[in-house]
């Protein structure tokens, strides 16, 4: 269970400075009678850094971690979906399922080695209204963490997902798919950017799996397996 504590300090409190890990614990009440001084706050901020967004980043990194997921599978942009049903239609329907699973492939190794990105996007995130987004929705901590990253990362995960479509044949598969279908009589040929549309649905994927961790922790008590995660989300409850 420690991956849901690792997740929930990383995506609802991230990395403060030290002035502001002693302002946050100043605030928080004491449920317990056990008091919670900066450097406490700091290693569960640490530990969140280390394990919980290397773990949770992991899932989506390993063989069919967006592909099997229906959570975050990368379907086929509207202006495709006339492609892969004309390839069935002609008999392709193989090449058509390959197409769709090496968009997948390409996420799911961009991911991989887009771990540091992803960290130091969140040690640079200044957080000082951690108190209100733990009292905030069940996504408020992803939300607030998307709206100040998504910018940043796409930057930097464009050119990695770019490099992962060769890295797992999905440009050659494409450049094979697109053609064909151009060379089909009467239809209007097509030139998607394919690494634009798989950068923001990878990215997309991450948020969202981000977002189911935090709604189990914050609606469930048993998930609140240390004395810290108790003290802190008895405020929300």
């Amino acid at each position: 269970m420690w991956i849901k504590k690792a997740f929930l300090f990383c995506a609802v409190f991230t990395l403060l400075s030290c002035a502001e890990l002693q302002q946050v614990a100043n605030n928080l009440p004491n449920q317990t009678g056990v008091g919670m001084d900066s450097a406490q706050i700091a290693n569960g901020l640490r530990q969140a850094l280390d394990k919980g967004i290397e773990k949770q980043v992991t899932k989506l990194t390993k063989p069919d971690g967006f592909y099997k997921n229906q959570l975050v599978k990368i379907m086929l942009p509207q202006e495709l979906q006339k492609v892969d049903q004309t390839l069935r239609d002609i008999g392709l329907g193989s090449l058509a399922d390959e197409g769709l699973k090496v968009l997948n492939r390409a996420a799911e190794d961009a991911v991989n080695e887009a771990t540091p990105i992803f960290v130091s996007a969140v040690k640079g995130i200044n957080f000082s209204d951690a108190k209100n987004i733990l009292l905030g929705p069940d996504n408020a901590a992803t939300n607030y963490l998307q709206q100040r990253t998504n910018t940043a990362l796409y930057t930097k995960f464009n050119p990695v997902i770019k490099n992962s479509f060769s890295k797992v044949g999905a440009d050659q598969i494409w450049s094979n798919i697109i053609t064909k279908y151009n060379s089909v009589p009467f239809v209007t040929k097509v030139n998607p950017d394919l690494t634009d549309y798989v950068t923001n649905e990878a990215l997309s994927g991450v948020y969202k799996m981000i977002s189911v961790e935090e709604k189990e922790i914050r609606s469930s008590v048993s998930a609140r397996t240390t004395t810290l995660l108790k003290q802190v989300f008895a405020l929300q409850d």
